[in-house]
């Protein structure tokens, strides 16, 4: 499979998001116009980004709503259902397992795990936090695919070693560190400072 930049399969899912709600109010085509205007992109960006997955849409007549909707859901790997751990049952850890969004898009809770003994065998919208120490044997029962790493930064870089161990092939990492894993395992971090940075520094610009 051609490596296709992270840059594009985010704007794939800002498209998808809006072809949503496109679909919600009945609209049967969309224009590669309204999905740059939306993307924050350009018209040829959206054909581009399109075009490393195949033709779609006719000259003159758009996209069909419908047929690029599920052309972009099945892209994504959204045709099914991932069943996903969260490891650090902390306030992050918490708030991430009882988000609805992530059921709403296919992305099932199945296992909380945490190292504090204070916190396993407590209940966990309908889930008890397990120790970590038992995620590679729960592996089998579980069959999860996604971790989701709410821990703190000094402890990630282990805690994403021993979820790499049990078996996990991708991470979602909310630890505000760089993780170190092998070329097999997929990556992507969270880092909620540097997005806050990002803001601040966008407001203090503003009117300069």
């Amino acid at each position: 499979m051609k490596r296709i930049a992270d840059s594009t399969v985010r704007r794939l899912s800002v498209y998808l998001r809006f072809l949503e709600g496109s679909s919600q109010r009945g609209l049967p085509t969309i224009s590669s116009e309204e999905l740059a205007a939306h993307g924050g992109t350009t018209s040829a960006q959206v054909r581009k980004d399109l075009s490393f997955f195949g033709s779609f849409g006719k000259r003159g007549l758009g996209y069909s709503v419908p047929e690029l909707t599920s052309s972009l859901r099945d892209i994504l790997g959204l045709g099914r259902a991932w069943k996903v751990a969260i490891v650090g049952a902390g306030k992050i850890g918490i708030a991430l397992a009882q988000y609805d969004g992530f059921r709403s898009r296919g992305f099932h809770v199945v296992a909380v795990y945490d190292s504090d003994e204070r916190k396993v065998g407590t209940r966990w919208d309908g889930m008890t936090v397990r120790h970590l120490s038992s995620m590679a044997a729960d592996m089998a029962e579980y069959e999860p695919e996604i971790a989701v790493l709410a821990v703190p930064a000094e402890a990630a870089q282990e805690v994403a070693m021993g979820v790499v161990d049990a078996g996990f092939k991708a991470i979602l990492n909310f630890a505000p560190t760089q993780l170190h894993v092998p070329p097999e395992v997929s990556v992507r971090s969270v880092n909620l400072a540097l997005e806050l940075e990002g803001l601040s520094y966008e407001l203090s610009n503003r009117s300069r």
